[in-house]
């Protein structure tokens, strides 16, 4: 009988080629996401596949190599660059003897670090929920004993039903606390309308610089670090732009393959985006990678139904490229492209003149280059 190994940090990364574009990009995201989950990477652990191997993913031989990688590192986590299925994360666990984690699951373990506030920790343990319900359908041996327990079940129900029903209790109390939060949520976006003041909301891919080109703009003091996910609570703050006032709000980075699990808890909070009068989407303009994350999060956007509010592009990070800070427009005069630094300040002036612009009818002096 089989039960799955304890947890421990000291880990190896897996990452197989399936044809996807940007494989060194892929590498070091995931590498990042287990240095922000608290991992010791120990070692990578690479091949080339067509297709994903139905039992183990990777193909025996490959889990052979990852036990090597394992027992020469004296490693007791594997982290999958990859969406394992339950049957495959129980197999692999089964051959490797100790604990495998896959992306989604990374992801749903450093939303749980970063969460602060109550309704964050709703939605991140709503998330984890019903992913590990896929987890206990053909999951673990274990779950299939008869478990005793006076007042906890059923004549004859095993610990696989008894874990399925009580967890079906928690996902619903915890949708119907969440439903109360998102009806909250929709008053006071009302009362902002009553006052008719203009919306902007920060998106972009995670690391992106977001939280501090809000606390750059804003003075809020909002945590930021060069981290995955470093905040995921959304936190609005007014910022006085000449004649008028605009509602600025932080919200959540966005990441490749973001579980959706995660999109459908964030959904009240996502809202907010959906509903902004406008969105800077901050781009680290020093990241070789930064088209891809542009069409990631542009993606994200269209499935949360915030695909068509007008954006401004902000090319984040002008320090580390030692560009110009400068407004960039198009073929018929409008904004198009902001260069700015959020860590030094260059630019800035020009982003507040350009939302003042846009959202308060103010003119914004032309710029060269």
């Amino acid at each position: 009988m089989f039960e799955r190994p304890a947890s421990g940090n000291r880990a190896v990364i897996v990452q197989l080629d399936l044809g996807e574009p940007g494989q060194v990009e892929r590498l070091n995201e995931i590498s990042l996401l287990a240095k922000s989950a608290g991992a010791e990477v120990l070692a990578v652990v690479r091949g080339k596949r067509r297709a994903p191997d139905a039992a183990l993913f990777a193909g025996r031989g490959k889990v052979e190599e990852i036990g090597a990688a394992c027992q020469e590192h004296q490693a007791d986590l594997v982290l999958f660059n990859h969406q394992l299925s339950p049957v495959q994360q129980r197999n692999l666990e089964r051959e490797l003897q100790c604990r495998v984690v896959d992306r989604n699951a990374l992801i749903l373990d450093i939303f749980a670090l970063r969460a602060k506030s109550h309704e964050g920790k709703l939605q991140v343990e709503l998330a984890q929920l019903e992913h590990l319900a896929t987890r206990l359908v053909r999951g673990w041996t274990h779950l299939e004993r008869q478990k005793g327990g006076i007042g906890l079940r059923g004549p004859g129900e095993k610990q696989l039903e008894t874990d399925r029903r009580l967890l079906g209790v928690r996902v619903k109390a915890l949708k119907e606390r969440l439903a109360q939060v998102e009806r909250q949520r929709k008053t006071r976006r009302r009362a902002r309308e009553r006052r008719d003041i203009p919306t902007v909301s920060l998106v972009g891919y995670t690391n992106a610089g977001k939280s501090t080109l809000f606390n750059a703009l804003t003075k809020a003091g909002a945590y930021a670090a060069d981290q995955l996910f470093a905040t995921l609570d959304t936190t609005s703050r007014r910022v006085f732009l000449g004649r008028g006032i605009v509602v600025l709000s932080d919200t959540v980075g966005f990441i490749r393959d973001l579980p959706h699990s995660l999109v459908a808890a964030f959904h009240a909070t996502l809202e907010e985006t959906a509903s902004a009068d406008l969105l800077l989407h901050v781009v680290d303009s020093a990241s070789d990678d930064r088209e891809a994350q542009i069409e990631v999060v542009n993606q994200v956007l269209q499935e949360i139904g915030a695909g068509d509010v007008p954006q401004i592009l902000v090319l984040n990070k002008i320090d580390a490229t030692l560009a110009a800070p400068k407004v960039e427009r198009d073929a018929c005069g409008n904004i198009a492209r902001v260069f700015v630094s959020a860590q030094t300040g260059a630019g800035l002036d020009g982003l507040r003149e350009a939302l003042a612009e846009l959202l308060l009818g103010e003119d914004v002096p032309a710029e060269p280059g």
